[in-house]
């Protein structure tokens, strides 16, 4: 399914947008709240959140001042994307002794989602 969908740029920029608020809001509200449920240490969801919130002010950001030269900026988020992710899984390998079953499911599930958002961004940069 996921090789089939080419949408607008400036569509991804929005999905983008809205991926990194949910997640800063899961990340920064509600696995802090309950951090014993997840097990990821408070600073590090934090920290994991204010980036979220970054990505969410760079990708509106670009939604909103769509310009004809786009693929630099999808290119750059779409790399910041995947460099999350790895700072996610090198995360999750770090906290691995205090992470539980739902902690792992949650970062797991939030690493699918964005590496099919890159492989979306990456396929309209190299279609379009």
């Amino acid at each position: 399914m996921i090789t089939t969908i080419t949408p607008n740029p400036k569509t991804l920029f929005f999905i983008d947008f809205l991926g990194a608020l949910l997640s800063a809001f899961l990340l920064g509200v509600v696995l802090t709240r309950f951090e014993s449920t997840f097990g990821m240490p408070s600073e590090v969801l934090y920290f994991l959140a204010a980036l979220a919130c970054l990505f969410a002010i760079y990708s509106f950001w670009n939604y909103m001042r769509f310009k004809e030269n786009w693929r630099p900026y999808l290119r750059g988020i779409a790399i910041t994307n995947l460099l999350y992710c790895g700072l996610t899984a090198a995360l999750v390998i770090h906290f691995q002794q205090e992470l539980t079953q739902w902690g792992l499911t949650y970062f797991l599930l939030e690493m699918v989602v964005i590496i099919c958002l890159v492989v979306v961004e990456f396929k309209t940069l190299i279609q379009r």
